[in-house]
Protein backbone atom coordinates (compact mmCIF):
# COMPACT_ATOMS: atom_id res chain seq x y z
CA UNK A 1 0.00 0.00 0.00
CA UNK A 2 1.05 3.56 -0.45
CA UNK A 3 2.17 5.82 2.15
CA UNK A 4 0.28 9.50 1.68
CA UNK A 5 2.70 12.18 1.29
CA UNK A 6 2.58 14.90 3.46
CA UNK A 7 4.79 18.23 3.84
CA UNK A 8 6.19 18.60 7.13
CA UNK A 9 8.87 21.53 8.73
CA UNK A 10 11.20 19.19 9.88
CA UNK A 11 11.97 22.22 11.74
CA UNK A 12 9.27 21.98 13.69
CA UNK A 13 9.99 19.35 16.60
CA UNK A 14 9.14 18.77 19.87
CA UNK A 15 11.76 17.89 22.78
CA UNK A 16 11.49 14.39 22.11
CA UNK A 17 12.41 14.49 18.13
CA UNK A 18 9.27 14.16 16.81
CA UNK A 19 7.81 16.56 14.13
CA UNK A 20 4.65 18.08 14.65
CA UNK A 21 1.82 17.83 11.94
CA UNK A 22 -0.02 21.37 12.61
CA UNK A 23 2.15 23.36 9.92
CA UNK A 24 -0.30 25.13 7.21
CA UNK A 25 1.12 22.92 4.72
CA UNK A 26 1.02 19.88 6.56
CA UNK A 27 -3.10 20.60 7.43
CA UNK A 28 -3.28 21.19 3.92
CA UNK A 29 -1.86 18.28 1.94
CA UNK A 30 -3.99 16.34 5.33
CA UNK A 31 -7.33 17.50 3.78
CA UNK A 32 -6.40 17.48 0.34
CA UNK A 33 -5.36 13.91 0.94
CA UNK A 34 -8.60 13.10 2.78
CA UNK A 35 -5.98 11.62 5.84
CA UNK A 36 -7.94 10.86 9.20
CA UNK A 37 -4.44 10.49 11.14
CA UNK A 38 -3.96 7.49 13.24
CA UNK A 39 -1.49 6.72 16.28
CA UNK A 40 0.85 4.44 14.67
CA UNK A 41 -0.24 5.23 10.56
CA UNK A 42 2.87 5.70 8.30
CA UNK A 43 3.55 8.76 6.18
CA UNK A 44 5.93 9.62 3.85
CA UNK A 45 7.12 13.02 4.98
CA UNK A 46 8.83 15.95 2.57
CA UNK A 47 10.32 19.52 2.74
CA UNK A 48 11.27 20.68 -0.92
CA UNK A 49 13.96 18.02 -1.70
CA UNK A 50 13.69 16.41 1.68
CA UNK A 51 11.90 13.05 2.29
CA UNK A 52 11.44 10.50 5.24
CA UNK A 53 9.37 7.84 6.94
CA UNK A 54 7.28 8.85 9.82
CA UNK A 55 5.23 6.92 12.34
CA UNK A 56 2.41 9.16 13.53
CA UNK A 57 1.66 9.39 17.03
CA UNK A 58 -0.57 11.56 18.84
CA UNK A 59 1.06 14.21 21.48
CA UNK A 60 -0.82 14.25 24.72
CA UNK A 61 1.33 16.68 26.34
CA UNK A 62 0.81 19.09 23.60
CA UNK A 63 -2.73 17.88 22.51
CA UNK A 64 -1.45 17.44 18.96
CA UNK A 65 -0.61 14.94 15.90
CA UNK A 66 3.47 14.34 15.38
CA UNK A 67 5.80 11.87 13.14
CA UNK A 68 8.20 10.02 14.69
CA UNK A 69 11.42 9.65 12.23
CA UNK A 70 14.84 8.64 12.13
CA UNK A 71 16.82 11.91 11.52
CA UNK A 72 19.51 10.05 10.02
CA UNK A 73 17.17 8.72 7.32
CA UNK A 74 16.21 11.85 5.73
CA UNK A 75 17.35 11.63 2.03
CA UNK A 76 17.73 14.24 -0.83
CA UNK A 77 14.97 13.54 -3.43
CA UNK A 78 14.67 15.01 -6.98
CA UNK A 79 11.59 18.18 -6.52
CA UNK A 80 8.62 16.60 -7.70
CA UNK A 81 7.57 18.56 -11.00
CA UNK A 82 3.49 19.40 -10.90
CA UNK A 83 3.23 20.56 -14.38
CA UNK A 84 4.73 20.35 -17.77
CA UNK A 85 6.79 22.39 -19.47
CA UNK A 86 5.87 22.92 -23.42
CA UNK A 87 8.75 22.37 -25.36
CA UNK A 88 9.52 25.10 -28.15
CA UNK A 89 9.36 24.17 -31.73
CA UNK A 90 11.70 25.00 -34.01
Amino acid sequence: MNKPRVFAEFHNADAKGRVRLNCAGTRADIKRQKIALQDGQRLILYSEELEVEGVVRYSEEEKLWTAVIDWNAIQEVEPIVSEIIPTSVI
